[in-house]
């Protein structure tokens, strides 16, 4: 058997497999974050508030673009991780293979569609007028990114579905310190503002994606192929299909629910814009340990269905959701504490540093959902339960669309209506998923009876 840089984890305690597992893709989240901070720090350091609300308006609308070949991704990594769980080693070739022609057609098609809509979508979304130069140039050179994104989407997402956590590690960190150094090269040196912050994040990304396959190809054996795993299977590419698409299809959901809360934010004016992207940012780095986990548990999940053990599967959620109030709590109490400060780690404006503090406060509260979603996500995908992915998407959408329209007409709270929406949209998609695995366990049990 071929388990060189691969791990199973369809033998051994849950528990410990899956933190070992995370623990690098925790480091990875993290410095890939950290590509995110880096830009706000220096953008809302060097150039304002203004600047910052410039990057931060784009957000979304990059989330959606990014969704749609990230969920395809995902989904060929599912299929890799069940054919290498059920030990079938031609197959894992040919679903490797397979899934690089489905992630390059897909990023290229999506950035392409994104570069052109720019414009148009950033007016739309009622973008301020005092930002929108700049965030139609960060924007269009996020577009031009996504097939470099896309390059290291793969390789990480092979490689994980194989049990390697690792290798992708190794090249991110390196891309995250070349980020930084850029960026301050870039904005602060050359003085070329949010497009030379672009600019470093796009060739960092570069360098992580070809680092990683190249690695890939040399170290691990599944990548080192003969003509005959690198024919088109059908099979294989509906397979990756049937569970990608929907994937795609609720991220791209929840991207659009995130959009229609960006135009509620950007009513608000620059200031709100800007508050919104410190804590938006800050809160992206809290969801990193949950979507380590996640990630974790797809391939955990997938890899125990492959080998029909589920039994596995039901412990491996049991003891995530444990480890996940835990977390949840810490989280809170750093942001009761500590918010004001972390706002202002991006920008300088008293404000903006008090409506992103006491926002992170309301948000805080709502922590224990968030972490439920990814839990419950995670072990979902990995067995391949493809219309969760709709439901999960349909109730963020219909809470980050509906919310703040009854709590604007129906309450005087304003500006607050921004972040009581994304907790309570949480809470709506939490319970949404604790419900759906309920159900997936009773049809389990029906089956096994």
């Amino acid at each position: 058997m071929l388990r060189h840089a691969t791990m199973d984890m369809t033998e051994g305690r849950p528990l410990r497999l899956l933190s070992v597992f995370a623990l690098p893709l925790l480091i990875g989240n993290i410095f890939q974050q950290a590509y995110n901070l880096a830009d706000s720090m220096i953008v809302g350091q060097m150039l304002g508030a203004n600047a910052l609300a410039a990057v931060g308006a784009t957000g979304s609308i990059s989330f959606l673009f990014f969704s749609l070949f990230s969920g395809i991704s995902g989904g060929c990594g599912i299929v890799t991780a069940q054919y290498f769980g059920a030990r079938q080693e031609d197959r894992v070739r040919l679903a490797i293979a397979n899934s690089a022609y489905i992630t390059l057609s897909s990023s290229v098609l999506t950035g392409a569609i994104a570069f052109f809509m720019v414009p148009a979508v950033l007016s739309w979304m009622g973008t301020p007028e005092e930002i929108l130069p700049d965030a139609i140039v960060y924007m269009r050179m996020t577009s031009l990114s996504v097939p470099l994104i896309a390059i290291y989407n793969y390789a990480s997402s092979m490689q994980r579905a194989l049990g390697d956590s690792r290798t992708p590690l190794y090249f991110l960190v390196l891309s995250c310190l070349l980020n930084v150094g850029l960026d301050l090269l870039f904005v602060g040196a050359f003085g070329l503002g949010v497009f030379g912050a672009a600019l470093a994040t796009m060739l960092s990304q570069l360098l992580a994606g070809l680092g990683s396959l190249w690695y890939a190809f040399r170290r691990n054996p599944y990548f080192r192929f003969t003509r005959k795993y690198l024919a088109y299977e059908p099979e294989i590419v509906k397979g990756a299909l049937r569970l990608g698409l929907p994937l795609a299809l609720q991220w791209s959901l929840i991207a659009i629910s995130t959009t229609a809360l960006q135009t509620v934010v950007n009513s608000f004016g620059a200031a709100a814009v800007a508050a919104y992207t410190a804590t938006n940012r800050l809160e992206q780095l809290v969801q990193q340990p949950f979507g380590s986990m996640s990630m974790a548990l797809s391939t955990y999940s997938g890899q125990n269905k492959g080998a029909g053990k589920t039994d596995r599967i039901r412990a491996g959620f049991k003891d995530s959701m444990l480890a996940m109030i835990v977390l949840s709590a810490g989280m809170l109490l750093i942001m009761q504490l500590f918010g004001n400060g972390l706002v202002g780690l991006f920008v300088q404006e008293e404000d903006v540093i008090a409506l992103g503090g006491r926002a992170l406060k309301i948000t805080s509260l709502f922590y224990v959902f968030l972490g439920v979603i990814y839990v419950t996500r995670g072990v979902l995908n990995g067995v391949g339960d493809a219309f969760f992915s709709f439901i999960n998407g349909a109730v963020e959408i219909v809470g980050r669309m509906g919310l703040p329209l009854l709590l604007l007409r129906f309450t005087a709270i304003g500006v607050w209506s921004i972040w009581i929406t994304a907790g309570l949209t949480w809470m709506l998609a939490g319970v949404s998923c604790i419900l759906r695995y309920i159900s997936w366990r009773k049809k389990l049990k029906a089956r096994e009876a």
